[in-house]
Formats: structure tokens, sequence, C-alpha cells
């Protein structure tokens, strides 16, 4: 049982633009070290490509399909209980600095503290999404615009989330021992805009760096997201390259603070009583196939980089595949709650899988949201990926004989059982047909409460939350 739990969560972090995880350009040296220093998962997902569902889903253990909240549209409100509750509510301090992405603080989160909270805006979110019908209700010209060196609201805010975790931490100095304390720490970055301080933005040269996967032809639910926000239009292959390297200097960014925030518990005397879980709400596709931001079920988009450290955490790296909803039980499990609390069904505690790491477990991923003709849905069992559009053809990849996730063998003769096999197992989590057709009639019923699809269309539209000031 650990006295602290500390949940550093990032935005929009891809697995592979760490050092940890095998990039050789990068400079991530603090998020490196607490991965060598830790258990390092190398097959982690997130449980939706897109920021609200995922934020709901690693605050309930569930999958979207089982808390219903489907797109940036239908957030969290405390209506299932969190993690944070059960951390809360068994006497410990719980607390959370920066992003949520819940629906507002009129709402019990779980926390007792919501210290520079970002909600969806206006309690709402991007209402405009629910209509995913359309492929005209989003402006993406302006993503090229916000690229390279420069000072953005974003990085404001995470310098100061990170701050008052500094400050947080200190205060927790003078607190009795034993007490134990629970922290949800939520940047904002390397979510775009890809704007970047210039310090960071100058550790990389835009020519030195990969230059995106190039566009292809793509499956028509894939055709149908790109031209519903077609982020890659406006790029040319010069300003293609300084958003590569505005996303690496985020990337170093955010590692800085990491740093800040780990030796400000080394400085306060609680490093050796706080276990540190690092990780991301989803990736981000940077260019490659054509595609930005996420909203894909490619790697790029739904793996996320996982590492948890502290006291009793062996150094390793575990490649069994895990979700973020394993935070949930994970957390119970640091803090002492006795298993016969109830756990949510598919979750399983990270601290369980490093003892006995379950190769062949599936792992679900699902996207709900803008752009989607159908659902979405990933399962990652073993070596290889199946991604299920209800009325579509669906995709098979092998990741480890094919990692860029080019060659697709779903009408592969020699992959008939596989299909099969990984079919069966997608079915013992999630029926898709009836889970699409209840995330079409929720979000139908969600438009009704907003006065329709005509007065959606009046209200301010926008292409991130935007801080408040």
């Amino acid at each position: 049982m650990a006295d602290n739990i500390l949940v550093i969560m990032t935005d929009e972090l891809r697995r592979d633009t760490l050092g940890c995880y095998g990039n050789p350009i990068v400079q991530t040296p603090n998020i490196d070290q607490l991965a060598r220093r830790g258990q390092k998962f190398d097959a982690a997902y997130t449980p939706s490509p897109i920021c609200v569902p995922a934020r709901a889903s690693v605050a309930t253990g569930q999958y979207v399909h089982e808390n219903r909240c489907w797109a940036n549209a239908q957030p969290y409100h405390g209506q299932i209980e969190s993690w944070h509750h059960q951390v809360r509510d068994r006497g410990r301090k719980m607390a959370s600095i920066g992003k949520l992405h819940f629906r507002g603080a009129d709402d019990d989160n779980g926390f007792r503290e919501e210290i520079s909270p970002l909600y969806v805006k206006d309690g709402q979110g991007w209402v405009h999404g629910l209509m995913r019908e359309r492929s005209d209700v989003f402006d993406a010209t302006g993503f090229a615009n916000d690229i390279g060196p420069g000072e953005d609201a974003y990085s404001d805010f995470d310098q100061t989330v990170c701050s008052q975790t500094i400050d947080w931490l200190k205060d927790r100095e003078e607190e009795p021992e034993g007490t134990g304390w629970g922290l949800f720490v939520s940047f904002l970055r390397p979510h775009y805009p890809l704007t970047c301080p210039q310090e960071f933005y100058d550790l990389y040269d835009p020519a030195n760096l990969p230059s995106p996967r190039p566009r292809r032809q793509e499956h028509p639910v894939l055709e149908g997201m790109r031209e519903a926000c077609d982020f890659d239009a406006p790029f040319t292959d010069e300003t293609r390259q300084i958003a590569v390297a505005s996303y690496y200097g985020l990337c170093s960014f955010v590692d800085d603070m990491v740093g800040q925030i780990v030796a400000a518990l080394e400085e306060t005397g609680q490093a050796d009583n706080t276990t540190i879980i690092f990780t991301s709400d989803h990736g981000e596709c940077l260019g490659d196939r054509g595609f930005w931001t996420k909203m894909v079920m490619y790697e790029e988009s739904v793996a996320v980089p996982l590492i948890i450290a502290g006291p009793g955490i062996e150094a390793g790296v575990c490649d069994a595949p895990v979700s973020l909803i394993d935070l949930y039980p994970t957390a119970l499990d640091l803090a002492g709650i006795p298993d016969e609390n109830e756990r949510p069904r598919h979750a399983k505690s990270l601290l369980e899988t490093i003892r006995n790491p379950d190769p062949t477990r599936p792992i679900l991923s699902e996207y709900h949201d803008y752009g989607a003709k159908t659902g979405m849905f990933m399962l990652r069992q073993g070596d290889l990926k199946l991604v299920v559009y209800p009325g579509y053809a669906s995709q098979l990849f092998n990741l480890v004989d094919d990692p860029g996730e080019e060659n697709d063998l779903a009408n592969d003769p020699l992959c008939t059982a596989n299909m099969a096999r990984l079919t069966k197992s997608l079915s013992s989590i999630v029926n898709v047909e009836e889970v699409n057709q209840l995330a079409f009639a929720d979000q139908e019923d969600r438009i009704a409460e907003l006065g329709g699809r005509d007065a959606i269309l009046q209200m301010q539209n926008y292409d991130h939350t935007p801080v408040e000031s």
C-alpha cells in the first residue's frame, strides 16, 4: 500500500515520442528516468482516442459503452463512482490540479479540492460534434497556422499547474505522517495548438525530424473522417516539419514539468512513499497518413505511454496489453481499499498485471464522436489488432510484423481463423451493433435537449477547449 498516490496525465502525448519508448531524437530525460526506476508498459491503450470519453473511462474504470460518455459533448459529471470518490471517502486528501474535462464544479467529481480545473466549455462541451452525419461544422484550416515557437494560453496554463502542484506538495510536508494523499495532476500539453515555448522549440531542427507517413487511400469510414476534419490540407512540406518540431518541443516542455514535480517530491521527503503513475489520455497522429490530432484507431492515436514507479515496484518492462481503465483498480490497490469493494468489470490492477502478465488479454478502444459515420471498435489481443466499423468492412493488423499498420489482413484467407477468434473476443466485451445504435440514440436525445440541430448551429463553435481567463 502506498502512502501517497500521484497520477500525472498529459494530453495527446504520443507514445513513440518519448525516449524511453525508443525515440532516438526527442529529449525527455525526466520521464525516461521515471521509466528506468519503475514499470514501463509497452502495450497500453486509451479507452477512446478523444479527450472527454477517455477521461470519463479513466475516472470510472469503465469502457465508453458502459459509462455512456460517448463524445466530447457528453462529459462525466459524477454520475458513476470514480476511483477519486473511493480514495477520498476512505479518509485521504484527494485533489486535482489542472484539466479534468468533466462537466463542471457543481458536480461531485470525487475530489476534496479542484485547483485550476479545466472543464468542458459551458458545462456542455463541443456540441457541434454530436451531429455526426455532417462534415461541414468544423473548420480545420487554422490548425496549420498555430505552429512554431511562441507563447500560448495552453502553455501558460500548464506552467501554472506545475507551480501549483509544487506548492501543494510543499504544503503536504507539514502534515502528520501516515495520513496519505491522492493527487491527480493533468496538463494540457502537448495538445495543439502546436505553438511551443522558444527554449523547447530550439531543441529541434525541423529538417532533422522524421516526416509524417504519406497520405493514402483509406477505409471509407476514415475517408469520411478526413472529409469532416482535414487538418492536413493547408500544410506544406515545410510547415509540416515545423509542426512536428513544435510537437517534439512540447514533449520536452512536459518532460521538464514532470522533472520539477519529481524534484519537489524529493525535496519535501515524499519521494520514497509516493507512487507515481504517468500517462496520457490518448496519442497524436502527427500528420501520419494525412491525419492530425487523434480520432482514429491507428497506434499513433490509441497507444499511450504508461509508467508506474514507487515503493515496492520493481524496475522492468511489461509488454502485456493494458488499458487506462486499469488506473481505477490500481488506485484502489495502492490505497489499500479491499477487494470486496465493487470494482469495474473489465479493469485489472496494474499491480496484478506486473505480478501475473496476461499476453492474451483483449483490450478495447471505442470512438463515437464527430466525423465517424459509424462507431469504431478496436480490439488489441496478442500481436493482432482488429478494428470493427459496424456496417462496413473490418480491418486486421499484425503489430509485430507490420508495426506501421500498412498491410490490412482482414481479407487474407490465411487470417480467417484469426479474424474469427478476435471477433469472438470482441463480442465477449461488447455487442458492437447494439452499442453503435445506443450511442447514436443517446446523442439524438442530447441534441433534442439542446434544442435541436438548428439551435446547436447557432452556438459558438471552437476547435479546442478554451482556457477561460
